[in-house]
């Protein structure tokens, strides 16, 4: 089934079952498995168990969520819907820290609910249906526009590293940091595309490399430690990566590991581009130390993959989900709305104006 994953949305809402739709990535790439999830507490652990990941997929998942779970609301009255609304809202809130995208389209579907007080709560079940549809629509269009971008900055036949997976099965379609990549195949570019493992949940090996293979990629796995010996080599002219939040100053927190890509990037002379949604752009936080930072459970590193546990009882384990890559390691920041360079400070607020202006 390999061959067909690029034809699944990687998030959807299928109304004919009144479910979130998505593809269980933990269970990829043995296994390409549909969950229909309907009950609040399945998606919650779908967003947690990272069954659905990626901050653009993430986002779109709890929009879906959300509306599902206004479904089952019976109140009559304003007060008493929008009370048990917000009372889901949080709840799916509260299944993972750092995604911007989470609380971003958590935030948008309530916006619906207030603005529109006057409506009966049938109306408002079809005003947050309608929105989380268009939530998932401008991703697929978001992205796009991300690729168009980022194929400005490499030309065919170059080698590119990418760290985690941030492709179409982090997004709805198309991906941030590998959607130059897909839009390239389209048109008859050929890359090489060097996937870091992404210890310890290999999200690179199990899921960016699995995407490109399937798109038809020259694709190249290696683990994470093994990217400063591939840019000696000379053969990574660009490295992308995606991101989960974007301060202000530009800092950028994403998959562990992106920062000392990163550093070695920089220390090679190769490009380092992150490829970020608008709405992973949190302007409302200065800069990178001020973003939460997720840890994880200890079993992530030491037994999971493995069929012993691979370390010491009773050894201290520091897991955290995400790092953050300084702005002055990013050489651009490329976004739905065009390519931001230093300082960051300014070409962000520059990007937030473009983006006003069309909307």
């Amino acid at each position: 089934m390999a061959e067909n994953i690029l034809s699944i949305d990687t998030v959807a809402l299928d109304e004919e079952k009144q479910a979130l739709k998505i593809i269980d990535q933990t269970k990829l790439p043995g296994t390409v498995e549909i969950l229909y999830l309907t009950k609040q507490e399945d998606i919650w652990e779908a967003i947690y168990l990272l069954k659905v990941r990626g901050a653009p997929a993430i986002g779109v998942a709890a929009a879906i969520g959300v509306y599902l779970a206004a479904l089952e609301i019976d109140e009559s009255s304003y007060d008493g819907f929008y009370g048990r609304f917000k009372k889901a809202k949080d709840y799916l809130a509260s299944s993972r820290p750092t995604a911007v995208n989470l609380f971003w389209a958590l935030d948008r579907m309530e916006k619906v609910v207030l603005d529109h007080k006057e409506e009966s709560p049938a109306k408002l079940k079809e005003l947050l249906r309608n929105e989380a549809v268009k939530i998932r629509d401008e991703d697929v269009q978001v992205c796009k526009s991300i690729g168009e971008y980022g194929l400005e900055l490499i030309k065919d036949g170059d080698g590119i590293l990418t760290h985690c997976n941030a492709g179409q099965l982090a997004t709805v379609r198309y991906g941030t940091a590998l959607a130059p990549v897909h839009l390239g195949r389209e048109r008859g570019m050929n890359f090489k595309v060097f996937c870091d493992e992404t210890r310890p949940l290999l999200q690179g090996a199990r899921l960016s490399a699995f995407e490109m293979v399937s798109a038809g990629v020259d694709t190249t796995v290696i683990c994470d430690n093994m990217a400063s010996m591939v840019m000696k080599n000379g053969w990574v002219k660009a490295c992308f990566v995606g991101c989960d939040r974007v301060a202000a100053n530009g800092d950028a927190a994403n998959k562990i590991g992106t920062s000392g890509v990163a550093i070695l990037a920089k220390h090679y002379g190769i490009p380092f581009y992150v490829c970020a949604p608008t709405s992973t752009v949190d302007m409302s936080i200065k800069e990178g130390k001020d973003i939460v930072i997720e840890e994880r459970k200890a079993e992530e590193v030491t037994e999971m993959w493995y069929s012993e546990r691979m370390a010491p009882m009773g050894v201290k384990v520091f897991n955290p989900a995400f790092d953050v890559t300084d702005h002055s390691l990013i050489t651009a920041i490329v976004t739905e709305f065009g390519i931001a360079k230093p300082s960051y400070s300014e070409s962000l607020k520059a990007v937030f104006e473009k983006k006003k202006a069309v909307s």
